[in-house]
């Protein structure tokens, strides 16, 4: 078999070989655990390839451990061993796997990967290998499948039904890995993207906090997504599976959105959220708006780019022209647009004008108080003033009248005489 192995790594040194053409494939998943390393470790020292031993690998635990072949998920239940030898005999087998993989970090795909670390979760291995099994995932994260993410949470402390404190761990790691930039850009969008649909997923777990959730989807940088409607659907989706969030809460998940890489789809339907807080919603329709004059001001200088007065008359290879339908789509999603922004300000305007008047009972209260309190005062003073010119005979007067007064005053009144008769 060892000689065979070394043929084929001779003749295709760059090129798995497939299995229907290893028949040596069949006669290693025959061999014992111990046999299996062995001759494994012989293998190794003729300098075969580090892809051909992990296909070997792939194989050879897909035979003899049902759980990481969906196949064979059912061979597991038929077993007469007992519940205990059987997990001990899983324990062991993982952590012999992992003890033999190839250094060669893409030598071994992501999902059968995947597919040992959740049996090495089940199983509880010892955190040495569940660590190496993690950081090899992280590496080639951009490769995994979401089907094979779904890895269900077997601790009994955790409250959800996915092991959303492992995803963040691959993502944080995958970061961390790339210090010196060979993963490229393709990578972290793919990355981003399988991020956003696994929060659409795990999203609709009421048991999920909101902080596990925040922390999945602010784990990746902002330049990592090329369009931000994945994660405002995942938002969504949090939202509406989780009616008893806080307003304050709804503002922190909407501030992860960067609403002007939002697609005119997603922004006329995050336009009419009732979910969404108004603050949220103002910030769309303000970037919308700004997207349209933008596009108004490009195509009035593509125009006058276009006409011959200007630029000397020479004229700039003409753009495709949007056909009668995209033309359609456009004016209706303006006219949509425009409706939410005058219903917007529609509803502003009557709460300020709500304000005002009730602003303007208020002061009319203390106005009236003021008056009536002053018109006592001023009618108090008026008798009193009254009074005193009766009483003494003076009051306001100009000097006119006190000269008058002084006249009369010195003047004796006429006396009538007694008459004796």
């Amino acid at each position: 078999m060892k000689k065979q192995c070394f043929k084929e790594s001779e003749t295709s040194p760059n090129q798995q070989v497939s299995l229907e053409y290893c028949c040596w494939f069949e006669d290693a998943c025959i061999l014992d655990m111990d046999y299996f390393v062995k001759t494994l470790s012989n293998i190794k020292q003729k300098g075969v390839h580090a892809d051909l031993i992990g296909s070997v690998i792939t194989h050879y635990a897909s035979k003899w451990l049902p759980d990481l072949e969906t196949s064979n998920a059912n061979a597991s239940a038929n077993s007469p061993e007992s519940v205990t030898t059987s997990w001990m005999k899983k324990r062991f087998f993982v952590e012999t796997l992992v003890s033999v993989l190839p250094p060669d970090k893409d030598s071994i795909p992501c999902n059968f990967l995947l597919r040992l670390l959740r049996t090495a979760n089940m199983v509880t291995v010892d955190s040495t290998y569940r660590t190496e099994l993690e950081n090899r995932i992280s590496w080639q994260l951009d490769q995994a499948s979401l089907k094979e993410l779904m890895i269900p949470s077997f601790s009994h402390t955790c409250g959800t039904l996915l092991d959303v404190e492992l995803i963040i761990r691959l993502v944080k790691r995958f970061l961390s890995l790339d210090h010196d930039g060979s993963k490229n850009g393709a990578a972290l969008v793919k990355v981003a993207k399988l991020v956003d649909c696994y929060l659409a997923e795990v999203g609709l777990d009421a048991n999920l906090s909101l902080s596990q959730f925040a922390a999945l989807a602010g784990a990746l940088p902002s330049h990592a997504r090329a369009t931000d409607d994945g994660l405002y659907r995942a938002i969504d989706t949090y939202l509406k599976a989780h009616p008893s969030v806080s307003k304050q809460e709804r503002k922190g998940l909407c501030r992860l959105i960067d609403s002007r890489k939002l697609t005119p789809e997603a922004s006329l339907h995050a336009a009419q959220n009732e979910r969404l807080p108004v603050r949220a919603v103002i910030q769309v329709l303000f970037s919308e708006q700004t997207k349209l004059n933008r596009h108004i001001d490009w195509s009035a200088s593509f125009s006058s780019m276009r006409s011959p007065s200007g630029y000397g008359g020479v004229l700039d290879t003409p753009a495709r022209c949007l056909s009668k339908r995209e033309m359609n789509v456009q004016q209706m999603e303006i006219k949509k647009l425009k409706e939410d922004v005058y219903r917007l300000q529609s509803q502003c305007n009557a709460m300020q004008a709500q304000m005002e008047k009730m602003a303007e009972k208020k002061k009319g209260f203390f106005k009236w108080k003021k008056l009536s309190f002053h018109k006592s005062n001023g009618e108090m003073e008026n008798v009193e003033q009254q009074e005193a010119e009766t009483e003494f005979g003076f009051g306001r007067q100009t000097p006119t009248d006190m000269k008058t007064s002084t006249v009369a005053k010195t003047r004796t009144p006429q006396k009538w005489r007694k008459s004796l008769s």
